[in-house]
């Protein structure tokens, strides 16, 4: 099922399921919970992130062929960072280069986003995929200077200005998607596709993350996690391709559908 949180004319707020004929139904019910498809179409005035998750986790470095182009050792343990609620940003909606803490190196970063569907705490690897509620696209903008050179030697600052965390433009729940580590994922800048890859070639893959997160730590109904991107980021090209305003970025995820931003000043 491919599920939609919108905006309606009257600017009510509700999810939806995606009809064969590209219409919405409404859907009843807590989506963390029980919930139901009603024999009602539902006024779309606007695709809103699928979810509002109380916690954004990030998986840095899990592509194979990402980690060659970066001059990375491949990682023992999955490295972890946060992005925080205010980078949310919906399908269609401006990915917003920061002026105020001025950045040149806007980076794109597309990403399988894992939407965690009950609670868990110290999850089986053989379990984990119990406690999704389904996938979506994302898009991990990262600031690289603030990033890499004026972000005290951590990442969140570069990682975690407004509209940084794109996500959509729909969550499939997971029963649609027999094996998240087989789908094809690309990045179009302008119509150019910049990563072309597979999620296939994540170092750790989505049971294993989810398993390491929950350890010793309650992953809550709702969160999401950015899996990591693979090849064909800005930095890594010669020159380097930094985001500016107009470009149109979008992420394509096999299964899924496409996520796209437009990218403007602050």
């Amino acid at each position: 099922m491919k599920i939609i949180r919108y905006e309606n004319s009257k600017g009510e707020v509700g999810h939806a399921a995606l009809q064969p004929d590209g219409s919405y139904s409404r859907i009843a019910g807590e989506l963390f919970g029980r919930f139901g498809v009603r024999n009602e179409t539902v006024d779309v005035k606007r695709v809103l992130s699928p979810v509002v998750p109380p916690a954004i986790w990030c998986i840095g470095l899990n592509y194979r062929k990402h980690a060659e182009e970066s001059g990375m050792q491949i990682p023992e343990r999955p490295v972890v960072f946060f992005k925080a609620p205010n980078t949310l940003q919906g399908p269609d909606a401006p990915i917003v280069i920061p002026n105020g803490a001025a950045s040149t190196e806007i980076d794109y970063e597309c990403e399988l986003v894992i939407v965690i569907g009950k609670s868990c705490k110290n999850v089986a690897r053989e379990k984990a995929l119990d406690y999704v509620l389904g996938y979506t696209c994302g898009n991990d903008v990262s600031s690289r200077d603030w990033q890499l050179r004026m972000g005290g030697s951590q990442w969140v600052r570069g990682k975690s200005f407004d509209t940084f965390a794109p996500i959509g433009p729909c969550l499939v729940t997971k029963d649609d998607i027999s094996n998240p580590n087989a789908l094809r994922i690309q990045t179009l800048l302008n119509g150019e596709v910049m990563q072309d890859s597979n999620t296939g070639d994540m170092i750790f893959g989505v049971a294993s993350l989810i398993s390491f997160l929950s350890q010793s730590t309650t992953l809550l109904p709702g969160s999401v996690i950015f899996t990591g991107t693979p090849q064909g980021i800005g930095m890594a090209r010669k020159p380097p391709r930094w985001l500016v305003p107009g470009d149109e970025v979008s992420v394509v995820i096999e299964g899924i559908g496409t996520l796209t931003n437009r990218v403007e000043n602050e």
